[in-house]
């Protein structure tokens, strides 16, 4: 609570307003705490190394990959992909002045916008790919054919690539307040742009996949719920699938709808009452609590990969077994699956598939 009192209170935050000889109020930025962009970078570094890792053993550990381990190792990628531009994200957080230009501004945003989306996008083709193996595996075993998730991927990726495309036509940074803002709420002339923006990623990116999500982890939650608990494999099961929809929906939460939900706040409120600056000024705190949380997605994605995955699980395990390295509880999982008989419940034999 400290530490919340502190960010909150601190002086960093205190607005200012100035008045213009058009009369216009404008509300000033301040930096940032450095309480939060020091989190952020302690996200990005713990997420590096944690996707390094899952790619390393994606890549070089397993030899054969089924379908769900390709959307695994494309929401890896997803992930990886803010490594360059997240100094420049930690750096402009403590300095609030951007000197690197307006194309490293373009180019940061733009990794940005693949490396979020794209994390939604592949979570949500997993959330697919999940239910349908599991509930329709038999009838309906598409989801389990690689080379078909292999187009379903190339088809996210070429999306992902062109809707950052125009950023590096109409983003630019602004000189403000003695310093140079890149993608700030304070850029009066980008306002309409910025509202325009957010509305429609919030609907595409954020509320569709969201929606499609929830749907399809409750369908399955009530498909395994009907499954005989009294057969071993069956239970497995059930926990691995419930895992899963935790982890998955326990991402949505934290990490993308409370950024989401800030930036509309915030961009409605810098068009429709730009003069009312204490409003501003909470609204903008909150995004930078939410936006420091959004940067946490990067560890915890890597989660799914040990709950989803009992050969990325077997892979970890084999490899770092001289360094008595383990993925947290897999050793138990592990030995409580190999002594597992063959299923007796209908279906694709969809543990291995995701």
């Amino acid at each position: 609570m400290d530490l919340m009192n502190n960010i909150l209170d601190g002086p960093v935050f205190n607005y200012t307003t100035v008045t213009t000889p058009l009369i216009v109020t404008q509300c000033q930025p301040q930096k940032l705490n450095v309480v939060l962009p020091s989190l952020l970078a302690i996200f990005f570094i713990v997420g590096f190394i944690l996707n390094c890792l899952s790619l390393w053993i994606f890549w070089f550990q397993i030899k054969k990959w089924n379908s769900g381990m390709v959307l695994q190792f494309n929401l890896a990628v997803a992930d990886a992909i803010i490594t360059p531009a997240a100094p420049f994200i930690v750096l402009y957080s403590l300095s609030d002045d951007w000197v690197y230009g307006q194309f490293l501004c373009q180019m940061k945003v733009y990794l940005l916008s693949v490396h979020m989306y794209g994390s939604i996008s592949f979570l949500t083709v997993i959330s697919i790919h999940r239910y349908m193996t599991v509930v329709h595996g038999t009838k309906n075993p598409r989801f389990a054919d690689v080379d078909f998730v292999k187009k379903l991927c190339l088809f996210v990726w070429v999306f992902l690539i062109l809707q950052g495309l125009p950023f590096f036509g109409i983003l630019k940074t602004s000189y403000i307040n003695n310093s140079t803002k890149c993608l700030s709420i304070h850029q009066n002339g980008m306002a309409e742009l910025y509202f325009v923006y957010n509305v429609t990623v919030l609907i595409v990116g954020l509320m569709v996949p969201f929606c499609v999500c929830f749907i399809c982890y409750s369908l399955l939650s009530s498909f395994i719920s009907k499954i005989n608990t009294c057969n071993v494999k069956g239970e497995v099961m059930k926990a691995k699938s419930t895992q899963m929809i935790a982890v998955s929906l326990f991402i949505f939460t934290i990490c993308y709808i409370p950024i989401h939900i800030t930036r509309t706040m915030g961009v409605t409120v810098k068009l429709f009452f730009p003069s009312h600056c204490t409003l501003l000024e909470k609204t903008e705190i909150a995004y930078y609590i939410t936006y420091t949380l959004s940067g946490a997605n990067c560890c915890l994605d890597p989660i799914l990969y040990c709950f989803a995955s009992k050969k990325f699980k077997t892979s970890f395990n084999s490899y770092f077994s001289n360094l008595k390295v383990s993925c947290p509880g897999c050793d138990s999982m592990l030995r409580k699956k190999d002594e597992l008989p063959t299923p007796s419940f209908n279906m694709t034999d969809s543990s291995q598939v995701i």
